[in-house]
């Protein structure tokens, strides 16, 4: 019977694991020009968050930069990006990523 138990404990334990693995995810840090209010920042969100898969999102309208955490699978590309922002009235200007889970993984 504790056998049973600890082998379902341990089962669920390596699926936990998997689970967050799997959740891992890329952000994205973009450059844009022309952000100047709260009303340009909220019509910034509205877009993004359109997207499926985009998780957090920070706009800073002091530097000009678009934080946005999507998760794994999720790709944001520059061409669509820089499209996104042009409707919008801005002008985008760089996109970099990274993965912080795995990046965190690395320096282990």
């Amino acid at each position: 019977m504790n056998r049973m138990i600890i082998n379902t404990m341990l089962i669920l334990l390596s699926m936990s694991v998997s689970m967050l693995a799997w959740a891992t995810g890329t952000h994205y840090e973009i450059r844009v020009d022309g952000l100047a209010c709260p009303y340009c920042a909220y019509g910034i969100e509205k877009k993004l968050t359109a997207i499926d898969g985009v998780k957090n999102l920070k706009v800073d309208l002091e530097n000009g930069l678009v934080s946005v955490d999507v998760s794994d699978g999720v790709v944001l590309t520059e061409a669509d990006m820089k499209q996104l922002f042009e409707d919008a009235g801005f002008t985008y200007r760089s996109m970099t990523t990274s993965h912080p889970d795995r990046d965190q993984d690395k320096t282990q």
